[in-house]
């Protein structure tokens, strides 16, 4: 009986070895039961299996966005082959277990051979499906501060349904290589009414109410409070201002009105001491009202505190404003030219000293020729020139002279004229120029001399 006990024992311990013998031999070549790489089953195979099992594999390479599938991509046979045996066998040993295991466990692995279809071609595809997309969907609204009538206010937020493509690519980044990939729905995100940024956006309205612009115009400096210029506003996620300008505007539009002098009567001190008023024509200047609040606008939104006045223009020969630096003598300044038409002379000044003075002829009154009055400027110096026009009885004439120096656009000018032989003060009345200043040869050099370009030009 006892050796009956001896052989049954022996032969089921005999049987304990053999299946374990046999398990240890499967755990040592064969993967567990339920081990997936890259969706592909693997299990109960060897790792060459596995290998061959990978490399059959067909690729769909359709990229499915939940349920939804946004690209039908080209069928492609896998690209592993027998360098990725290796890996594939590094796998296996992280999940080898002495017994066998139910567990289920997924792996992924790249082919070393990976091609460019899914890292490139198709990327590129799945990026512009994502575009085109997003053309026909919601966007979603951000929250930003806002300032309205004084009061800092915020907006509310709304949720949209355009994707974040940026986010989403990145997924794609991190998928597995599987036949199929699937995303996420990853959406835009709207930023909060609680958010920092919302918060910075406050503490930048707040700011910008605080703020003084010292705007310097001529000698003149006003100023400009935010607090009573600026309505309305509104802050950006990147932190800038935009600034609704209309009472900014009115502001320096009213300044351009009190202060240019652009086709403006000029009051003028003749050499007699009698004060006149002379009619601006092309001496003056105006500020360019518009692009003046840009600057200022964006001084305000830069937290500057002093700006001078920059776009000035004028009219005339030159473009910019003539006569902005003069602020003494009611802005025509102590250097000019006087011409009286009555008495047929003319005075250089400079620096408020008379320089020189002289008997002139100025255009014919007779045949509505005369010298245009008002307040002029020296466009140009020529020395010599060739003066070509017309007048009255002479329709078409070229005359040479040696000083020439313009004050209209329509050709008026002081010049030499050694043809003239009536140099009477009654001249003009009925034997004067076509407009001109003719003045005698003999002091023409030294009045020449004396004008300058822009200098103001007094014809009354």
């Amino acid at each position: 009986m006892r050796k009956r006990y001896v052989i049954i024992g022996s032969c089921v311990l005999a049987l304990a070895v053999l299946v374990f013998g046999v398990i240890s031999y499967i755990q040592a070549n064969r993967f567990n039961a339920h081990i997936t790489i890259n969706g592909v089953n693997v299990g109960h195979l060897t790792p060459e299996q596995a290998l061959a099992k990978l490399s059959g594999q067909t690729l769909k390479n359709d990229v499915y966005i939940g349920k939804k599938r946004v690209v039908n991509g080209k069928n492609l046979k896998s690209e592993f082959g027998s360098e990725d045996l290796p890996a594939v066998k590094r796998i296996f040993q992280k999940q080898r277990t002495w017994l066998p295991s139910s567990t289920r466990q997924t792996y992924t692995l790249n082919p070393r051979s990976e091609g460019s279809y899914r890292s490139q071609t198709l990327k590129k595809l799945l990026e512009n499906e994502l575009n085109r997309l997003n053309k026909h969907l919601k966007a979603p609204k951000d929250a930003y501060a806002y300032l309205e009538n004084g009061k800092i206010g915020v907006s509310k937020s709304e949720p949209g349904k355009k994707y974040d493509i940026k986010k989403m690519m990145h997924a794609y980044d991190q998928q597995e290589y599987n036949s199929e990939i699937h995303l996420d729905e990853s959406l835009l995100v709207p930023i909060k009414a609680d958010s920092k940024t919302v918060k910075h956006e406050i503490s930048a309205l707040k700011s910008l109410m605080t703020r003084t612009i010292n705007y310097k115009v001529q000698d003149k400096t006003y100023a400009l409070k935010a607090d009573e210029l600026i309505k309305k506003a509104t802050a950006s996620s990147d932190q800038k201002i935009r600034i609704d300008s209309n009472e900014l505007k009115a502001r320096i539009s009213e300044i351009n009105k009190n202060q240019s002098t652009l086709n403006k009567k000029f009051s003028f001190r003749t050499h007699t001491g009698k004060v006149i008023s002379v009619q601006g024509q092309s001496y003056g200047w105006a500020l360019n009202v518009s692009k003046e609040t840009e600057r200022i606008e964006k001084a305000f939104e830069q937290g500057k505190t002093d700006i001078k006045a920059y776009n000035v223009y004028g009219v005339g020969y030159s473009t910019y404003g003539i006569g902005y630096h003069n602020t003494t003598n009611h802005g025509i300044g102590n250097t000019y030219a006087e011409v009286s038409i009555s008495e047929q002379k003319i005075w250089i000044y400079k620096n408020g000293k008379l320089v020189v003075s002289t008997h002139v002829v100025t255009g014919r009154h007779d045949t509505n020729e005369d010298t245009p009055k008002g307040l002029w400027y020296i466009m140009y110096k020529e020395s010599p020139s060739t003066l070509e026009g017309s007048e009255a009885g002479n329709p078409n004439y070229s005359v040479k002279v040696n000083y020439w120096a313009p004050f209209t656009m329509s050709g008026c000018g002081f010049h030499d004229a050694k043809w003239r032989k009536n140099w009477k003060k009654t001249a003009y009345l009925t034997h004067g120029s076509g407009g001109c200043v003719n003045t005698p040869p003999g002091i023409m050099k030294q009045v020449y001399d004396n004008l300058d370009q822009n200098e103001p030009v007094i014809i009354y």
